[in-house]
């Protein structure tokens, strides 16, 4: 049997068919689920193996990036999105869905939500976010990244070359609320991916190598159970050299998959 996947839908989702199509080339069994079937209770997040939340503009970015999406999740799902992540099974957010997971206080999760564990407590407890990009407008072009490969997202381990990869956002600038915050995230190996410049030398904040901003150029985040990863770049939109303006495969999308996938079926 092939693991099932959640892909999430909510009004302004547009990257929702090209996620299915990597799940299905990277062995999984995804189904594109309306918030709406879950609410009605027709769809349940017990019923699948691995959640996936794409990228694209939910409700229109209202209230920003990923905040609506992020306030029914906590309302209406609460209990049900927690107890899959406690559970172990696979979180991926993607652009939109990596906002929408931070926003949630999903992501990084733990102790950097605070101790209300309540919905409304996950959120206003929150100590990251993804905000406006540092130079003003929408960012569309191709990005350098690199793994750390010592995160708690293990399946990035083996993943040590260069990675280039396509970005599309307009609030992709993730944030700390201070120092300590960084810190923390540091050492408990929560953050998975950095861009870097084309020769895979940090970016140290440098536009465009670091398209939006992102203090200590970080691009993607996992929690400490390393079961959830969110990033900005789209890992669905590079897995055929055809995607690719230099005619070449990226291991990123395929490998990325292919692991969460397995990690599912377990």
């Amino acid at each position: 049997m092939k693991p099932s996947i959640l892909i999430l839908h909510a009004s302004g989702t547009n990257r929702d068919g090209e996620a299915a199509r990597a799940c299905e080339l990277a062995g999984g069994a995804p189904e594109i689920v309306h918030i709406n079937q879950l609410r009605a209770r027709t769809r349940t997040l017990s019923d699948y193996q691995m959640l996936l939340l794409p990228g694209g503009f939910s409700y229109g970015d209202a209230l920003g990036a990923g905040a609506r999406l992020a306030l029914d999740l906590q309302v209406y799902f609460h209990e049900q999105l927690h107890a899959f992540v406690e559970s172990g099974k696979p979180v991926l957010g993607i652009c939109n869905g990596f906002q929408t997971l931070v926003k949630a206080g999903v992501l990084p999760g733990g102790s950097f939500t605070g101790s209300d564990h309540s919905a409304g407590g996950e959120i206003a407890g929150r100590r990251t976010t993804l905000t406006e990009n540092a130079s003003g407008h929408f960012e569309c072009r191709w990005v350098h990244l690199q793994t750390n490969r010592s995160a708690t997202a293990t399946w990035l381990n083996d993943l040590d070359e260069l990675i280039f990869c396509p970005i599309a956002h307009g609030e992709g600038n993730f944030q700390v609320a201070d120092e300590t915050t960084l810190a923390e995230l540091e050492h408990k190996q929560l953050v998975a991916l950095r861009y870097v410049d084309g020769d895979g030398q940090p970016a140290v904040g440098r536009y465009p190598s670091n398209p939006n901003g992102s203090v200590a150029d970080i691009a993607g985040i996992c929690n400490e159970l390393g079961n959830v990863l969110g990033l900005m770049p789209h890992p669905e939109d590079h897995l055929l050299s055809i995607q690719n303006p230099l005619g070449r495969s990226d291991r990123l999308g395929g490998v990325l998959f292919r692991k969460m996938i397995a990690r599912a079926g377990a």
